[in-house]
């Protein structure tokens, strides 16, 4: 199944949190901190302005992207876990 997201809304595949630190310790479910960085799958049409046009996305398919804690609705697609969000929520693309 592929998600189509609508207007200015954006599917991004969270990035797995990690299991060990720097010097090797495992951390357990409840220490691991949840990630704030993730994959773009699919973007919508983008945001409607006053005039009637569309103003494009500054994000693409494939992009790395920072968003902020508590954002987007978390939706289960064929067994993953996928966010759909606003692209306001989007703080920052990692290069």
């Amino acid at each position: 199944m592929k998600l189509i997201p609508l207007g200015d809304k954006v599917v991004v595949r969270p990035v797995d949190a990690e299991e060990t630190t720097a010097g090797g310790i495992v951390l357990p479910d409840a220490a691991q901190e949840k990630q704030r960085q993730g994959r773009v799958l699919s973007v919508g049409d983008g945001r409607l302005n006053q005039d009637g046009s569309r103003a494009s996305h500054e994000v693409k398919e494939g992009d790395r992207v920072l968003y902020s804690h508590y954002c987007g609705t978390e939706v289960e697609v064929d067994g993953e876990s996928l966010l759909i969000m606003s692209e306001n929520d989007i703080l920052a693309i990692v290069s």
